[in-house]
């Protein structure tokens, strides 16, 4: 069943995404084995082997790992993947495995809005932060003796985008790390690894499982003894995906070429209808011909994304509208088949308007999902 790192290559993203991490098959055997529900293994003798303990492996984990490695870095051997309990897991393992005190770190100041609480707990272990915007590529001024470069390209919520291969070439001419946070994107949308990033880090919780209903992150990563360091911190802090989440998000992956290409092209009608109101300011989307971000975003993705942002005049505007809308939920997160916005300063952490709003387009009929829109900025006006 699997197929060699040629296959890989070759393979279109809709293949791939159907068959990847499935096991060889055996007679009267499920295609996709259920989850292994296992604390311990049976383990007489010497402890050696692939499955010890359930915090270390676990079968469902390994068929998972193998299939996000597959959408992440297709026909590249050398490429280790590990899944965590949440995308924050993911990130946390990346970041407190690879620096020390006295290191320096770059962060976006512009990212997702927890990166404030991990710079304190960085800051308390003794580590440098420093921050710059994702756009403009800003993050090069305050590069200099990094240990490690974090990117969040496209940023979140305010979609900026950054040259990662840029950055990362300057980042390894001076020995830092690169980790790239491709949570936005997806694998289909950019692969960081091919973009020359050490780590590319993610929220399964979004559109890679895309159905609202798992919590999971993950870190693909190239250098073997970075990566080592990465399994030694999930152990140590016990940070675990369950089976069941596990078997799910395999499960959905098969279905994600097929959202993220639905997604994204409503996304992409959403935001042409967006750009004929005037209530609206700030659209963002990398996929419009005319957002700051496009041409960037064009050298280095394939597909770009299912979030589109804007900012309403007021916050009573912004939740009218919010309040108005039918066939959109106000929800956090972003990536699931049902359309989702919220205006993201109730939250706190992020730098935008009150009535800046993140919506997240989902497989709604594209017509019907416009119209929606449009009827609620009609009723939600003054």
């Amino acid at each position: 069943m699997s197929d060699t790192p040629e296959d890989q290559a070759r393979t279109g993203d809709g293949t791939r995404a159907v068959r990847a991490g499935l096991p060889e098959p055996v007679k009267h055997e499920p295609t996709l084995p259920g989850p292994v529900f296992a604390a311990h293994f049976h383990l007489p003798g010497e402890a050696t082997g692939p499955y010890l303990y359930g915090r270390d492996e676990n079968p469902t984990w390994t068929l998972l790992e193998r299939a996000i490695g597959e959408l992440e870095a297709p026909g590249r051997d050398g490429v280790e993947t590990l899944v965590f309990a949440s995308g924050m897991a993911a990130i946390s393992s990346v970041l407190f495995s690879q620096l020390r005190a006295g290191d320096a770190v770059v962060l976006p100041s512009d990212g997702y809005q927890v990166l404030p609480l991990v710079r304190a707990q960085l800051e308390a272990y003794g580590v440098e932060v420093r921050t710059a915007p994702t756009g403009g590529d800003a993050q090069l001024e305050v590069l200099d003796g990094a240990r490690l470069l974090w990117i969040e390209s496209p940023s979140n919520p305010g979609l900026d985008v950054c040259d990662i291969r840029r950055l990362v070439a300057a980042a390894h001419a001076q020995g830092a790390l690169v980790a790239v946070d491709n949570t936005l994107a997806t694998p289909l949308g950019q692969r960081p690894l091919e973009l020359g990033a050490d780590f590319s880090v993610a929220s399964g919780t979004k559109q890679l499982t895309g159905h609202g209903d798992v919590l999971l992150g993950y870190v693909a990563g190239r250098d073997a003894e970075a990566m080592a360091a990465v399994r030694r911190w999930r152990k140590i802090v016990g940070a675990i995906s369950g089976p069941m989440e596990a078997w799910l998000a395999h499960r959905s992956i098969a279905t994600l070429q097929l959202r993220v290409d639905r997604q994204n092209a409503t996304a992409l009608a959403v935001a042409e209808a967006l750009k004929q109101r005037p209530e609206v300011s700030g659209l963002r989307y990398p996929g419009l011909p005319d957002d700051p971000a496009h041409k960037t975003a064009a050298q280095q993705m394939r597909r770009y994304g299912c979030v589109v942002s804007f900012t309403l005049p007021t916050r009573a505007r912004a939740e009218r509208f919010l309040t108005a809308l039918r066939l959109v939920e106000d929800a956090t997160s972003f990536g699931g088949v049902r359309s989702t916005a919220e205006r993201r300063r109730r939250w706190g952490g992020d730098a935008v308007p009150e009535g800046f709003i993140r919506m997240s387009v989902g497989a709604e009929d594209p017509e019907d999902l416009i119209a929606d829109v449009l009827r609620a900025l009609e009723e939600s006006a003054e």
